[in-house]
Order: C-alpha cells, then sequence, then structure tokens
C-alpha cells in the first residue's frame, strides 16, 4: 500500500510539471509578439516592412506595412480571434506576392503586444479603423483580406474598394460554435486560469454572435465584389457560413471557392494553395 501511494505521488508530480510546462509553452506562444519578435520573423525576407504605431478614435495600434510601388495593388489583411497582424507574415514574406502586390497588416484593438485596452466587440467599430487605414493607401487598386473574425470587418465595409476577400468568415450566428471552454473565462473562479489575450479573445467571442444580427440579414448592401474562400471541414467556423452569403449575393458579386478537408487553420496548413487564390483575384 505504502508503495501504491508513492507511485500515486510521483505520477501526480510528473502530471502536475507536465501541465505546467505545457501551460507555459501554450502563454508564451500565442501571446501577442514583441516588436523585437515582430521584426525578426522578417530577418530572411528580401523585403522588411515599416512597423509603426498609428492611432483612431484615441486607440494605439501597431501596422506593419510594405508600400513600395503605388501602381501595384494593396493587400490589407485583417486578422481573426484570437490573432495579430503576424498572422499573415508568411504572405508578407514571399517573394512572388512581393514582386506583385503592396501589404498591410495591422493589430486590432486589444491584441497588440502588451495592450492594455479591452477588444471593442464592435463590428462596426472595426469597420470604421479599417476604412481609415483604407484612406491613406496611395494605391489604385485596394483588396481587403479578411480572415475569420477579421471577415465581417471587412464584409461590412461601405467604402468601395476593388475587392473584398474572405477567408473562413464568421459571418452568420445561426451556425457560431460556442465551445464549452469558454466557460472558463465565464466563471470567475476560473478565469484567472486564462492567458490574457485568451481572456480578450473569449470576451469577443460571447459578444461576437449578437453583434452579427445588426449585419448578417443586409451584407448584401456592400458595394464591393466579394470572394470567399472556405475549408470544406472547418468546425470552428463552419463551412455554412459562406453557403449563407452565397445566398444572399447575385452570382456576378459572390464567388465561393471551397477548399476540400480544409480546417480553420488553412491560411497556415494550405499557404501554397491561398497565395495562389490570391493571386488570382489580382485580375
Amino acid at each position: 500500500m505504502k508503495l501504491l501511494k508513492k507511485i500515486f505521488k510521483i505520477l501526480a508530480a510528473v502530471i502536475t510539471v507536465i501541465f505546467l510546462v505545457l501551460y507555459f509553452l501554450f502563454w508564451n506562444f500565442t501571446a501577442p509578439k514583441s516588436d523585437k519578435e515582430v521584426l525578426n520573423k522578417f530577418k530572411n525576407s528580401s523585403v522588411i516592412p515599416i512597423l509603426s504605431y498609428q492611432n483612431f478614435n484615441g486607440f494605439t495600434y501597431r501596422k506593419l506595412s510594405i508600400e513600395k510601388d503605388s501602381t501595384l495593388p494593396t493587400l490589407v489583411f485583417v486578422h481573426g480571434t484570437i490573432g495579430s497582424s503576424t498572422d499573415f507574415i508568411e504572405y508578407m514574406k514571399d517573394s512572388l506576392l512581393l514582386s506583385k502586390v503592396n501589404m498591410i497588416s495591422y493589430d486590432r484593438i486589444g491584441y497588440n503586444y502588451n495592450d492594455k485596452n479591452s477588444v471593442q466587440e464592435s463590428i462596426a467599430f472595426e469597420r470604421d479603423m479599417l476604412q481609415d487605414i483604407i484612406k491613406n493607401i496611395r494605391s489604385s487598386k485596394i483588396i481587403v483580406v479578411g480572415y475569420s473574425y477579421g471577415g465581417p470587418i471587412a464584409l461590412a465595409l461601405q467604402q468601395k474598394v476593388d475587392k473584398v476577400i474572405l477567408l473562413a468568415p464568421a459571418v452568420y450566428s445561426k451556425v457560431e460554435p460556442m465551445p464549452w471552454a469558454l466557460n472558463l473565462y465565464k466563471w470567475k473562479l476560473t478565469r484567472w486560469l486564462i492567458p490574457p489575450i485568451w481572456r480578450k479573445a473569449s470576451k469577443e467571442k460571447l459578444s461576437h454572435k449578437q453583434d452579427l444580427q445588426q449585419f448578417e440579414n443586409n451584407w448584401k448592401s456592400t458595394p464591393n465584389a466579394i470572394v470567399s474562400i472556405h475549408g470544406t471541414s472547418d468546425w470552428i467556423v463552419p463551412y455554412e457560413n459562406s453557403k449563407f452569403l452565397q445566398q444572399q449575393f447575385p452570382k456576378n458579386q459572390f464567388e465561393l471557392i471551397s477548399i476540400k478537408d480544409a480546417g480553420h487553420g488553412f491560411i497556415w496548413s494550405k499557404f501554397d494553395t491561398l497565395k495562389q487564390h490570391l493571386i488570382q483575384q489580382l485580375d
């Protein structure tokens, strides 16, 4: 019996250590990166973006800009939840894309490094911030690319741009999954366990469904041509979101591109496929 108790104590200690190590790695991996860490990711790139801090409605946000030639189109990337400007680094480093486009990526409010501001929980606010960013772009052609929760922000634009490309957009409240893990944020006794950036993401997630209801029946009011690219096996933002959009728009305004068996992380796992689709949309 004593030996059995000793074994259980050792196993409990080992499991605790493993949990703490994994928790620390998860916390560190998902935390927003410092300016130095961000720029280090471009050290082998042929072009280093300009990292700057901009202001909108009293909020400061970080922006990565590669604007080489005003005659080239500009891709403006809008990240999701959880996410940051660094979600699109592989695209901003790609030599073929760099030869064809300028690129801008930015941190939404609440997702910057050491950002003390809360997430805004408002598609309207995010849309207005995006429009403020767009108005200073010198390119003659602007293409907005919204991923996941960045999708409804891009889709809500009432400003005319050349095209809006949605990547697995979360635009339909009726199919919005609410994972059980959100309870860890909702319960005050367990909220402290959640890393700070995930608390912000959870807060935005919980309000997103209701916020969508103010927009989702009127998405077709956008003046822009829409392309939605979605993985058929996406369970985080289900494929039904893009099918819902397809039903709202006339065929000459909307195109649905399905990526068979792809999940929500396809902007990384299907990088080459998505890069080619982006290039095709430049014409």
